[in-house]
């Protein structure tokens, strides 16, 4: 099974879900109703074990539609909700690390910024890049300023060369989205794009029926 199957990467953040009036879990579920095969858990602020009953819970109720689960950052919390595995920045557990947590079979995606932290990724166990944000965005701070589409076509050259799928997040819309993909990455990541209508499923289905003709 390939990584990225529709093309589209959900961000289930816990803070754009409670800005616009949703749960985690029920965010995630109805983006699992409009099509949506893999989501990524992302919720900074949350306990441990919070954490962890949302995860399990999402899990769940992902397995009945053939979907996947991704967990931003915490590895521990991954494996024991059974999710297919995790993701992690610049300044989290390296790859290598979390490797050793959740298996040589789970999926381990890690973000990149910068030429430098491209050439890096070479030496890292990942099963996918990520590349952003390749558009301004208000949803998380990374300390990096947008990276544009020519910085995608880069990281598509690197990825590919492994080959790796890329994955773009930061500020992708709608509109935006095909020209994404035509720079070079398999999938791009959304986060506040879902919600600007508040109704994740018909925003989750746009998005498949777009790059299912890309």
């Amino acid at each position: 099974m390939t990584v990225f199957p529709s093309g589209l990467y959900v961000i289930c953040d816990a803070d754009a879900c409670a800005r616009a009036g949703w749960t985690l879990e029920d965010f995630a579920s109805t983006c699992l109703d409009g099509g949506a095969t893999l989501l990524q858990i992302r919720a900074k602020q949350e306990s441990s074990s919070a954490l962890l009953a949302q995860a399990e819970a999402i899990v769940r109720r992902a397995a009945g539609y053939g979907a996947r689960i991704i967990v931003n950052d915490r590895a521990d919390i991954a494996r024991l909700a059974g999710a297919a595995g995790v993701h992690v920045g610049q300044d989290d557990l390296p790859p290598g690390a979390i490797r050793r947590i959740v298996g040589s079979d789970a999926v381990v995606g890690w973000s990149t910024h910068t030429p430098e932290q491209l050439v890096a990724s070479r030496a890292e166990p990942i099963s996918y890049l990520a590349i952003g944000p390749v558009f301004q965005t208000s949803t998380k701070d990374t300390g990096y300023d947008s990276v544009g589409l020519d910085r995608v076509r880069a990281a598509a050259e690197e990825a590919h060369r492994r080959p790796i799928p890329l994955v773009a997040i930061g500020g992708i819309t709608l509109d935006r989205a095909q020209a994404v993909i035509d720079a070079g990455a398999d999938s791009v990541a959304v986060i506040t794009d879902l919600l600007v209508t508040n109704d994740p499923r018909t925003r989750v289905e746009a998005y498949l029926a777009l790059l299912s003709r890309v």
